[in-house]
């Protein structure tokens, strides 16, 4: 199936219309679909951002855009539901909900909280579409300098949001597996592997186990003690007990590649568990992004003492 046909197929009311219209070749480079109650559609490429007709025509007139009711998004919401939203709200009230292709759909309206947590999400009035690609070979750059001889430095991945790090763990994850490592990779929000009722929709290798849909922590600690990894890949890390859970892989031996939300080394060291890891030299390679260019772009690589290996001219 198409990525145009995994999106399309998710969407109800004229919000399928409009999708319908949208040229095949343009979500061979979206990265989002933002659809929001009475407000205009949108649609980011890779390199800009423009506004959505109601018969899929991208214009930079906001005038002439979709302005989708809150009916259509209800329409959506009962197709990616099954039309059953009552057994569908676990996996609503984590704000967002992962369709066929690995691509992932976020959701805001009114939360429903008890004891300071969020069981349900009604009268949902925006969608974010988050197109999931996978680019195979963004990580050939950097593949020498994070695994050689069988052994798989311990890695950060440190990018701004939708500047393509969970591109770059895929893809790393795959180069390095498909060189007879055992590869275990907690995917809880189920965008790395872009499992879909069970069926992996991306290539994370050959030698690749993925736990998906597991809150990181729980996952990192059950993979550690069940798979037996030479390698822990995980996504957007931050938590204290993330840290924690990281601490006790490396105490066993075990590789970790993580991935973080920042722009600097400074952006890390402000954040007092992440100072925590930095201090003890837990990790052996700092990746940098871009925010320009192409999705997974790679702006620097740092050692252990934050010293540049190599940069991006």
């Amino acid at each position: 199936m198409s990525v145009k046909n995994e999106i399309v197929s998710s969407f109800g009311g004229k919000i399928r219309i409009m999708a319908e219209g949208i040229d095949d070749r343009i979500f061979e480079e979206a990265e989002e679909i933002r659809i929001r109650a009475d407000r205009p559609s949108v649609i980011k490429l890779r390199e800009k951002t423009k506004y959505i007709t109601p018969q899929g025509i991208l214009v930079d007139d906001d005038k002439k855009a979709f302005y989708p009711e809150i009916k259509d998004i209800a329409a959506t919401m009962e197709i990616l539901s099954g039309y059953s939203l009552y057994a569908f709200s676990e996996e609503v009230k984590k704000g967002f909900i992962t369709i066929s292709g690995g691509h992932r759909i976020g959701i805001a309206g009114h939360t429903v909280t008890q004891n300071d947590c969020v069981v349900d999400i009604r009268h949902i009035n925006s969608l974010n579409i988050r197109i999931s690609h996978e680019i195979k070979g963004c990580a050939n750059i950097i593949l020498p300098y994070i695994f050689n001889c069988h052994s798989v430095m311990n890695t950060i991945i440190i990018s701004p949001p939708g500047c393509g790090k969970t591109t770059l763990l895929r893809d790393l994850t795959r180069l390095i597996s498909n060189s007879l490592i055992n590869v275990s990779v907690v995917d809880e929000r189920s965008e790395i592997g872009g499992t879909f009722r069970g069926k992996r929709n991306n290539d994370c290798g050959k030698n690749t186990d993925v736990l998906d849909g597991c809150p990181k922590t729980v996952g990192m600690k059950m993979l550690l003690r069940s798979m037996a990894p030479d390698c822990i890949v995980v996504d957007e890390i931050g938590e204290d007990k993330d840290i924690d859970a990281i601490e006790e892989i490396l105490n066993c031996g075990v590789a970790v590649i993580c991935t973080v939300h920042g722009a600097t080394i400074k952006d890390v060291l402000n954040r007092t568990s992440l100072k925590r890891l930095t201090e003890i030299k837990a990790f052996d390679r700092y990746v940098f992004l871009h925010n320009k260019g192409k999705t997974g772009r790679v702006e620097e690589v740092l050692d252990e003492n934050l010293k540049v290996l190599w940069r991006d001219e």
